[in-house]
């Protein structure tokens, strides 16, 4: 019987195919830039903005369990990207993990939702370093007219509705998202170097806040720990387990967990530049764990302080860190900080919007988007640059127009789904492909994905439901891209129609993918 395309698996030849070809991206990048890609995405928004969030509206000081949970999903995750990252050390991430493992429709729909994950990631850092530069031009008594300093409309948690801000856009994120597209189509060398520069002075900036806080730390503001609950968990709007707020929202140090999960999403962007590590079956595994552990132990760490020097009802929300320095009669911190989280937040945003152009690139290379357009790789440069200047214009739109509360949560439940299909599939292939070398093995299997898919499965739960409906809303327009375009350009279809006619099944000898000199090539490189 011959297999449906729609459940097609990508064979493992064609992605080590892949690699070899002309149109592919340079490999640069050792073990000490991949860890620093990893940290450079993970500490930034997280750790100076959506502390504020998750500590002033959901947890108390109880935020320090929630990193710690949220840690753990990632750990479950981490281990997952890092074996398949070593089998197939190319551009994709989950998207290429899925295809070789649950077939051609889930890795449309895996790939669709890492595109509005790294996109809307990338807007909610733009957000957030908009907030923290205006917090250091106010040190320097500059004020931007209140048109140009805000999204048009932010979500108050305490009327549960949405309201207006009087302000037309924020005019700092769209600019900081230019100027960042710019760099990323000179090339993935001096972006990572820039981003290994930035790297260095920002954990620098982040043990100042570890060590220089100690002092300010008053135990009481520890008390109560969990005032709204060590749960948490909710089901479409009905909360199973803990408080609801008044919007309907679950609250809790679970609930907490899933809206500062957004601050661990950097660590898998590392499986996205596979393709251009010099040692990719050895340095992405090490980049990937690497970074985890590191941002983990810093953010339990800085979660701790800021909820012992400010009562958690006072953490100023756009900028919790630089602001528990200011009420603590440190001015002078407080314009140090905000000017570390500037260039952290920078390097979040340099990370994210370089992965997204490299999802683009591999779906691409797939027919699942156009690739004269996706998948262009310039001749100078070896960038995709025109799938990076796209990515800039809508990161630019929705950072300069869309409140952080909106957007972070979206971003979370995007991500986590994506990480449950890649425990998922690290479990399919072990069935389907024990022999295939694995230089990295998750230990402890099945406990290991298992324990992913559970723990990520909870977050998502605990996160409102109305990113529920935005994730089904987002996922049912991939599925019409896919089946009026994809389908139908695919090429891993055309290599099952080949198939077919080698192997003597009547195949539909007039469909014109069959004809077609560049994807008929592709395909043809698979068997």
């Amino acid at each position: 019987m011959p297999t449906s395309p729609l459940f097609a698996r990508k064979p493992l030849s064609l992605l080590y195919e892949e690699m070899k070809g002309e149109n592919r991206l340079r490999r640069v990048l050792g073990p000490v830039q991949l860890s620093a890609l990893g940290i450079g995405a993970v500490i930034g928004t997280g750790i100076f903005v959506l502390t504020g969030v998750a500590a002033h509206d959901k947890t108390g000081p109880a935020l320090m369990l929630s990193f710690v949970v949220s840690g753990l999903a990632c750990i479950f995750a981490a281990l997952c990207y890092a074996e398949f990252a070593s089998m197939a050390p190319v551009a994709g991430s989950a998207y290429t993990y899925a295809y070789a493992t649950l077939g051609e429709l889930f890795a449309w729909i895996i790939g669709w939702d890492l595109i509005l994950e790294y996109a809307v990631a990338s807007m909610t850092v733009a957000h957030g370093w908009s907030k923290n530069f205006q917090d250091i031009l106010m040190v320097a008594g500059i004020h931007l007219p209140k048109a140009l300093n805000n999204a048009p409309f932010d979500y108050d948690p305490m009327l549960g509705r949405l309201v207006m801000t009087g302000s037309l856009m924020d005019l700092p994120a769209i600019l900081i998202a230019a100027a960042v597209t710019v760099v990323l189509v000179i090339g993935i060398r001096e972006s990572a170097g820039v981003n290994t520069v930035i790297v260095g002075i920002k954990i620098a900036i982040v043990l100042f806040v570890i060590v220089a806080g100690v002092f300010y730390i008053n135990p009481a503001n520890w008390h109560p720990f969990a005032p709204y609950g060590l749960t948490g968990v909710s089901f479409f709007g009905h909360t199973l387990w803990g408080q609801t707020g008044k919007g309907g929202e679950p609250l809790g140090m679970l609930s907490g967990a899933a809206v500062i999960f957004f601050a661990y999403i950097g660590f898998d962007s590392v499986s996205t530049h596979a393709e251009e590590a010099k040692n990719p079956q050895k340095d992405v595994p090490i980049g990937i764990i690497a970074s985890l552990i590191i941002c983990t132990v810093l953010y339990i760490a800085v979660s701790a302080i800021l909820t012992g020097m400010v009562p958690y009802d006072k953490i100023n929300i756009e900028t919790p860190v630089s602001d528990a320095f200011r009420q603590a009669g440190l001015p002078w911190a407080r314009f140090l900080i905000s000017l570390g989280a500037v260039l952290g937040i920078t390097s979040v945003l340099l990370v994210m919007m370089l992965s997204q152009p490299r999802v683009w690139l591999a779906m691409a290379r797939d027919g699942m988007v156009p690739e004269s357009f996706f998948g262009a790789v310039h001749e100078r440069f070896r960038t995709p640059w025109k799938a990076t200047i796209l990515t800039g214009v809508f990161v630019a739109i929705g950072g300069g127009l869309l409140p952080l509360r909106i957007l972070a949560d979206l971003t979370n439940i995007g991500t986590l789904f994506a990480f449950v299909v890649v425990c998922a599939a690290v479990l399919i292939m072990r069935r389907l492909h024990p022999e295939a070398p694995r230089p990295f093995r998750a230990p402890l299997s099945p406990f290991v994905p298992v324990a992913g898919i559970l723990t990520c499965l909870m977050l998502m739960f605990s996160l409102p439901p109305e990113n529920w409906y935005r994730l089904i809303i987002w996922l049912a327009l991939g599925l019409v891209i896919y089946f009026a375009y994809s389908r139908h350009h695919s090429v891993m279809a055309t290599y099952l129609l080949r198939e077919e006619q080698v192997s003597g099944v009547s195949a539909r000898a007039g469909d014109p993918r069959l004809h077609d000199p560049k994807v008929e090539d592709r395909a043809g490189k698979g068997r």
